[in-house]
């Protein structure tokens, strides 16, 4: 548990139902999307109650702390360049570590280097001499970059959407390029390798990676939600209380103990599936979404088989691994003094109580035999990693169905950006209607 995450209340006793007067807006999920909302309406004057059903805030986004351990629950970065999201926060109080602009692929036996030159020109030739895609598709690279960086948001948003992989091959990339670099890194980021998401969502992280770093809070991800939450009313937050019913004609909710509680409004900030769950059986509701999987295992080490913050990538083809990260190499308090903390991502669930050795055995191909002496600290297997952004879905991050909101990433792109500004996107639409229902004299 983050310092921050220590003073938040981790239940909600009946004696406090009357503290809470019905002119709160309910949120319903404490992830970033909920956070953003609730911010939002306290900062205009709006008094707001959230109920998380977990433990922490963050939803998705969290960290725990391991025999002085900070796990991440998966990999996770913070990419420097989020408009919106860097708005709201204090990136500074973060201390955001970041990646180099690149990465390390595995291929042929060994790894090669492969940066992003522009910003790195000292690792021109080891990139270009680099067996990962031939040099002319690193000059596509180059025109693919000048192309998205010199295009708005709202210009990308407008051209023809369709999967990554159509789009890789209409801009002319071989098949080794794509099967060798971009399977493997823009697996680690949609969670999938086929590339059937969206090319927008492919231009708009593409985008944000040319302009700045992925990078990580020097304490864990976890302090980002921990951050928002530290500037809301403390007794505004209720862990432990997940919510059992929704009725959307009187703004109130029923939590899973049975307890009923009326507001001013109701906000669903929860995952694609869990909005499904609450409205799915009384009227109209948002599709359930279908879900990337990941397996990622934690492993210690003496000491960094890389020695930099850089992600490393499987451009093989074979074998489990997607990608590998030191994350202490970035943010050193992730692991104790002397230890150096591993992280690597297998796409996909994986229940074989077999997996963490047979990553060590295929690691060993990568970094030697010093992977002997990793030792496993835990594997997630986190079935709802992302959820699912083919081609042609609806990004406009907002969503109402009689009278209630729903926000959430699954409504926007798949990001924590899009999970800001898709509850902001509520917070004011609630402040609208409330303003609206006020003038009109039925509120």
């Amino acid at each position: 548990m983050t310092p921050l995450q220590k003073d938040l209340r981790s239940d909600f006793p009946p004696t406090e139902l009357m503290k809470h007067p019905n002119n709160s807006v309910l949120i319903v999920g404490a992830g970033m999307a909920g956070l953003a909302c609730a911010l939002k309406l306290h900062e205009a004057g709006r008094p707001v109650q959230l109920f998380e059903g977990g433990d922490k805030v963050g939803g998705r986004v969290r960290t725990d702390r391991v025999d002085g351990f900070l796990l991440d629950r998966g990999f996770q970065v913070y990419l420097d360049t989020y408009p919106e999201t860097g708005k709201l926060l204090d990136v500074e109080a973060l201390d955001l570590r970041p990646f180099a602009p690149g990465a390390l692929v595995y291929r042929d036996g060994r790894l090669h280097r492969l940066m992003d030159v522009f910003r790195r020109p000292a690792s021109l030739w080891p990139s270009l001499i680099a067996p990962v895609g031939s040099f002319a598709d690193k000059l596509r690279v180059g025109r693919l970059r000048a192309k998205i960086l010199g295009s708005s948001s709202q210009r990308i948003a407008e051209r023809p959407d369709r999967s990554t992989e159509t789009y890789l091959r209409e801009s002319g990339f071989s098949e080794p390029m794509i099967d060798d670099f971009f399977r493997a890194f823009y697996g680690g980021i949609f969670l999938e390798r086929d590339l059937q998401t969206s090319s927008r969502m492919f231009e708009f992280t593409f985008k944000l990676f040319g302009r700045g770093s992925a990078t990580v809070p020097a304490r864990g991800m976890g302090e980002i939600p921990a951050q928002l939450a530290s500037r809301l009313p403390q007794e505004s937050i209720h862990l432990n209380c997940p919510v059992r019913k929704i009725d959307r004609g009187q703004s109130s909710l029923t939590l899973a103990d049975g307890r009923s509680i009326k507001g001013s409004a109701i906000v669903i900030a929860t995952d694609g599936s869990t909005a499904h769950r609450l409205l799915a059986d009384r009227g109209p509701a948002p599709n359930a979404p279908k879900w990337r999987s990941v397996t990622n295992l934690y492993f210690s080490a003496e000491q960094s088989p890389v020695r930099e913050a850089i992600i490393c990538l499987n451009g093989s083809g074979q074998g489990r691994v997607n990608n590998v990260c030191v994350m202490s190499d970035a943010a050193p308090a992730y692991a104790p003094v002397r230890q150096s903390l591993i992280s690597v991502s297998v796409l996909g669930l994986h229940d074989d109580t077999a997996l963490s050795q047979e990553v060590l055995d295929e690691l060993a191909d990568w970094f030697g035999p010093v992977t002997k002496r990793w030792k496993h600290l835990r594997t997630d297997r986190i079935e709802q990693g992302l959820p699912e952004q083919l081609a042609g879905r609806d990004t406009t991050g907002l969503a109402e169905y009689d009278g209630v909101w729903v926000c959430g990433d699954h409504l926007s792109s798949a990001s924590i950006e899009g999970a800001v500004v898709s509850g902001q996107k509520a917070a004011e639409a609630v402040c609208a209607s409330l303003g609206a229902a006020r003038k009109s004299g039925w509120a």
